[in-house]
């Protein structure tokens, strides 16, 4: 039997449901330094984390991305062979994949850009193939916005529900674009800094209150090892992170967070404010994984029972028990 229908079966009533999940944003090569080491080029990519963390809940996760012919077959492969259709992954003939590298420092929490080429990202045209053009759920990994409002006019129907990540590069250089479309999404999923420079407020409630009066009805505000809030209207929860022994590489964490938490979501088909709450553990738990080795590698096969362990460990710590008279 399949990890996600497994995994659901032992915690879900929604085992019948399979809902489909689009997933757009780049597939890429990193190369990674830490203070525990460095990789040579190894797959990377906000929509590779994201569909690959939600690969274990739904297996109905097709992708929208771009490579260079530089790409290896073995990558799309394994995407492949983890359920997720790349029908809709094109592969420029003749031109070179989108290349991230960067530096962490000892707090694991700062880093240093050293190379960024956009290659094949630099005029992305982000096509939907047909038969994916109505999917159920949609994550828009973090993309210049223009594309990402692109992708969603292409759509024949509007999801149930529509998930965006951004960050503050594309605040300093395409802001009217990124407002236009988070003024089209449901979910907006961003860090702490990045809801301060969007709202112009420092604090996170005013910050919230703020940002979702410009269009989203939810907002995540993640805040890395400190973990991750959740809000609805005057509703706020709290997620908390997992406090690990070893972080190698935070490198694609927030991606596979945004993973585990569209993939919980479309796995139950459920878009309730309680629902919304289990997911962020889910996918806290999920990105837990991510960090413990570099890129990828930790989240290909986890199994179903230390996933559903650490699943119990975010619930105990977050658990209290009062005692009433």
């Amino acid at each position: 039997m399949g990890y996600s229908v497994f995994l659901i079966k032992e915690i879900s009533p929604f085992l019948h449901l399979i809902m489909s999940l689009l997933v757009t944003g780049t597939v890429a090569f990193d190369a990674i330094e830490t203070p525990f080491g460095k990789t040579d080029k190894i797959i990377g990519g906000a929509a590779t984390y994201v569909s690959l963390a939600a690969s274990y809940f739904t297996k109905d996760v097709a992708l929208v991305a771009v490579v260079g012919d530089d790409f290896p077959q073995e990558y799309i492969d394994l995407l492949n062979n983890k359920g997720i259709n790349t029908k809709g992954l094109q592969v420029k003939a003749g031109e070179k994949s989108f290349f991230w590298s960067g530096r962490y420092f000892n707090d694991m929490n700062s880093r240093e850009t050293l190379i960024t080429e956009l290659n094949v990202l630099a005029d992305f045209d982000p096509i939907v193939p047909e038969g994916l053009e109505s999917p159920d759920y949609l994550m828009l990994g973090n993309l210049a916005p223009i594309v990402q409002s692109t992708l969603i006019s292409r759509l024949k129907n509007r999801p149930k529900l529509i998930v965006m990540d951004t960050m503050n590069f594309w605040m300093d250089i395409a802001m009217d674009d990124l407002m236009k479309t988070i003024s089209m999404v449901d979910v907006l999923t961003i860090n702490d800094e990045e809801a301060r420079q969007l709202s112009g407020e420092y604090s996170l409630r005013k910050a919230a209150r703020k940002i979702l009066a410009m269009g989203p009805k939810y907002l995540i505000i993640k805040k890395g090892e400190h973990g991750a809030l959740l809000f609805f209207e005057e509703e706020v929860y709290f997620a908390p992170a997992m406090l690990l022994e070893d972080v190698f590489d935070p490198t694609g964490a927030g991606d596979t967070f945004a993973g585990g938490f569209i993939g919980w979501i479309a796995s139950t088909d459920d878009i309730s404010f309680e629902n919304m709450k289990r997911a962020l553990i889910y996918g806290s738990a999920l990105a837990s994984f991510c960090v413990e080795k570099f890129g990828t590698e930790n989240i290909l096969d986890i199994d179903a029972n230390k996933l559903r362990d650490r699943v119990s460990d975010f619930r105990r710590l977050s658990y209290v028990d009062f005692l009433t008279d």
